[in-house]
């Protein structure tokens, strides 16, 4: 982009790693927007063509820049590259495999234009079925709801006062509503909110640096918001179907360090024992299982959770 190049209301970071084509579909969609806009691609040492087939289809647009990592820095790390480069006042992070409208940011940018207090905003997020994703809006996990889950004791033990982690089977609310976690895929966000609260954890690799953030955004007094009535559609897991395991591994080691950070100190040391014990035990339990499925040569059943 050129220095004379006029300030955009939206920029919009895509972390890339792997994503085929989606990638292009992805940044298309988003050059296609009703704002003005500029599009920071971060990409992760990508081998797949993804780029190229970006460059191909977009290179000439001076809205696009595109940051080539050549190494897997995770998530939060390739976010947080692209944050100097980021003029707008609101800037949005988005995944690769989302996939906006031609109205989507401009009906998000106006309710944000009007609630000074929300620091970061999100929608509804949907399967390309047009069904609503599990973690479109949900709270922040619970330690003994999530112990319960890893252990497999949900039946065994109700939760108590009906608090649930995701809350995609409770009717939509017919108005913005202020939520404590939204879906990593789709986070607009606010300058002065990001200036006050600080970049994402890079000691996360990948997942739960989203749930450190929407922490953080309300401890440091700020309003995470849900606009139920803009929607996107997010292919989910298109940049961790080649290494499954290893992104297993990257999710509960941030499973741990988010509760070591922010929830340990509210408990007795037996019971953090048991968080942690639990963490690990469930990574083991995935490895055995998909193991024994490659033995018996069986796809692995189930999913990620």
């Amino acid at each position: 982009m050129s220095p004379g190049t006029s300030v955009p209301v939206v920029s919009v970071v895509v972390v890339n790693y792997n994503a085929g084509d989606l990638l292009s579909e992805c940044v298309g969609a988003v050059l296609g927007s009703d704002v003005s806009v500029e599009v920071i691609v971060s990409d992760n040492g990508s081998d797949d063509g993804s780029l190229e087939h970006l460059r191909a289809m977009f290179n000439a647009d001076p809205r696009l820049r595109i940051l080539e990592n050549r190494v897997n820095l995770g998530f939060a790390a390739a976010n947080n590259r692209a944050l100097p480069l980021m003029r707008a006042d609101r800037l949005l992070f988005l995944n690769p495999d989302c996939l906006v409208g031609p109205d989507t940011l401009g009906r998000m940018l106006a309710f944000m234009d009007s609630r000074p207090d929300v620091g970061m905003a999100g929608c509804i997020v949907r399967n390309p079925d047009g069904s609503e994703q599990v973690a479109s809006r949900r709270a922040i996990p619970d330690p003994w709801i999530a112990l319960k889950r890893i252990l497999r004791l949900d039946r065994l033990l109700p939760d108590r006062g009906g608090r649930r982690l995701n809350l995609h089977h409770e009717p939509l609310p017919a108005e913005p509503v202020e939520v404590e976690a939204i879906s990593g895929s789709f986070m607009l966000v606010s300058r002065r909110a990001l200036d006050a609260v600080g970049p994402l954890d890079e000691g996360y690799f990948l997942h739960c640096e989203d749930l450190d953030w929407f922490v953080r955004f309300r401890q440091a007094g700020w309003t995470i918001a849900l606009v139920p009535n803009v929607s996107v559609i997010h292919h989910k897991g298109a940049c961790s179907r080649r290494s499954p395991l290893m992104v297993e591994r990257h999710k509960h080691r941030g499973m741990e360090r988010f509760y070591r950070k922010f929830q340990a100190r509210g408990y007795p040391a037996l019971f953090n024992g048991l968080v942690i014990f639990g963490i690990r035990a469930h990574y083991w339990s995935r490895v055995l299982v998909d193991t024994l499925s490659r033995m018996l040569g069986r796809p692995r059943q189930g999913k990620v959770d």
